[in-house]
C-alpha cells in the first residue's frame, strides 16, 4: 500500500491527574520550554524545537497516553495516510485546523495495534532557542527523540511499522526465532517509535535527547538535591541497543520518561540491522546492569479516538523478563562462559 511519507515523531499527548504537579516535573525540574497553557492544557517543546509542541499535558480523569503525533512531507501525504488506513480497516477521523492547538488539519487513526496515531503538516512555529544560552541549565532538553509502545506480537506489529515506511535498525531475538523488541526510524537516528513485547497496547515511554551525558548525570543530581531521587526508575547508564547514554524517570502519574543522548546515524539506505541475542547481558545495559522488573511490567494506558481505554491483550509469546531475569540473571556476558547470576536471582 502507498503509505504516507513521515519525517518524524513529532509530538505526544499525556493526560495527567494533577497539571499543577505535571507542570512542576516537566518545567521546573526538567526544563521543557511552555509555548502555551491554561488551566487546562500545556503545550511543552524542547530548547531547540521550532514547531509548536512536543508534548501536551492535558487535564483528566485517568492518565493515559491520548495521541502520538508524526509529521508528514507535504499536505497531500495526509490523504495518502487516510488511504493506508481505510484499507486497513481502521477507525479514521479528520479533523479541521484548530483542533490541536498550533496544529492544522490533522489526520487521526487507531491503528491496527490499538494506537491512536496522529498525522499532520501545518504547524505553528515558534522561536528556536538553539543560541538563547540564557535559557539553558545544565540538565538542557533540546528536542524530542522517541516513543517506545508495548505490544504483545512484536512481529506482527513490526511488519505494520515496516509497511507504513518505518526502517528497522536494531531488534532483540531468541535462537528459537522469537521477537523480543524491535526498534523503528524515519528521521536519521535510531529510532522515531520502538516495540516493546508485553502486554499491550500500552506507552512504554517517551524520551528527550539532551547534548551530553554530563546533562542527564546533572539530573540526576539535581533531583538528588531536591529530594526525588524516587522519581528515578532505572539509570543512569549507556544502553547497548542504540549505544544512547539513557535515564528512566517516572513523572507524578507514573508515565515513564528517558532522558538520552549519543545514539548513531542511520540514515544510508543501506544501513545494517543489528540484531541482540535476548541472553546477552549488555543488550539492555552495556554495563551488564540488571533492570529493574517494573520496567518490563508497568507502563501507560492508551485511549481510542473517543478518549476511552483500550483493551490490554497479554504477550503468548516468551517474555523477556522472564527468560532473563532483567540483565543480571541467566544472560551471559561472554557467550559460552556462563550465566551473570546475581542478586536479582
Amino acid at each position: 500500500m502507498n503509505a504516507p511519507d513521515i519525517v518524524r515523531c513529532a509530538y505526544l499527548e499525556l493526560v495527567v491527574g494533577d497539571l499543577a504537579a505535571s507542570r512542576e516535573f516537566y518545567v521546573d525540574v526538567l526544563g521543557l520550554v511552555v509555548t502555551e497553557e491554561d488551566e487546562h492544557e500545556i503545550h511543552l517543546r524542547g530548547l531547540e524545537e521550532f514547531i509548536h509542541h512536543n508534548l501536551v499535558l492535558r487535564q483528566g480523569p485517568v492518565p493515559a497516553a491520548a495521541a502520538f503525533g508524526f509529521r508528514v512531507r507535504h499536505p497531500r501525504e495526509l490523504d495518502r495516510a487516510e488511504e493506508h488506513y481505510r484499507a486497513l480497516g481502521c477507525e479514521v477521523r479528520r479533523e479541521a485546523p484548530g483542533f490541536r492547538r498550533g496544529i492544522g488539519e490533522v489526520l487521526r487513526v487507531l491503528d491496527p495495534l490499538g494506537f491512536p496515531y496522529e498525522f499532520f503538516y501545518d504547524v505553528q512555529h515558534v522561536p528556536r532557542l538553539t543560541w538563547n544560552y540564557e535559557r539553558y541549565g545544565a540538565g538542557a532538553i533540546v528536542r524530542l527523540d522517541h516513543f517506545n509502545q508495548v505490544y504483545p506480537d512484536v512481529a506482527r506489529g513490526a511488519e505494520y511499522l515496516e509497511d507504513l515506511g518505518f526502517r528497522r535498525t536494531e531488534d532483540i531475538r531468541d535462537d528459537e526465532g522469537v521477537t523480543y523488541a524491535a526498534w523503528f526510524a524515519r528521521k536519521d537516528t535510531v529510532h522515531d517509535t520502538a516495540l516493546t513485547g508485553g502486554a499491550g497496547p500500552r506507552m512504554h515511554h517517551i524520551a528527550f535527547a539532551t547534548h551530553e551525558k554530563h546533562n542527564i548525570l546533572y539530573i540526576c543530581d539535581k533531583l538528588g538535591a531536591l529530594r526525588r531521587s524516587d522519581a528515578i526508575e532505572r539509570g543512569p547508564g549507556r544502553h547497548g541497543v542504540s549505544n544512547a547514554f539513557y535515564l528512566y524517570l517516572r513523572d507524578p502519574d507514573g508515565h515513564r520518561v528517558e532522558i538520552y543522548t549519543q545514539d548513531y546515524y542511520t540514515g544510508d539506505p543501506d544501513n545494517p540491522l543489528v540484531t541482540w541475542d535476548v541472553h546477552d547481558n549488555q543488550r539492555r545495559d552495556w554495563w551488564g546492569n540488571p533492570v529493574v522488573p517494573s520496567w518490563y511490567t508497568e507502563a501507560s494506558t492508551v485511549l481510542d479516538l473517543d478518549g476511552n481505554p483500550v483493551p490490554v491483550r497479554e504477550r503468548e509469546e516468551a517474555r523477556e523478563m522472564d527468560v532473563t531475569i532483567g540483565a543480571d540473571g541467566f544472560s551471559y556476558t561472554r557467550k559460552g562462559e556462563g550465566f551473570k547470576v546475581g542478586e536479582q536471582l
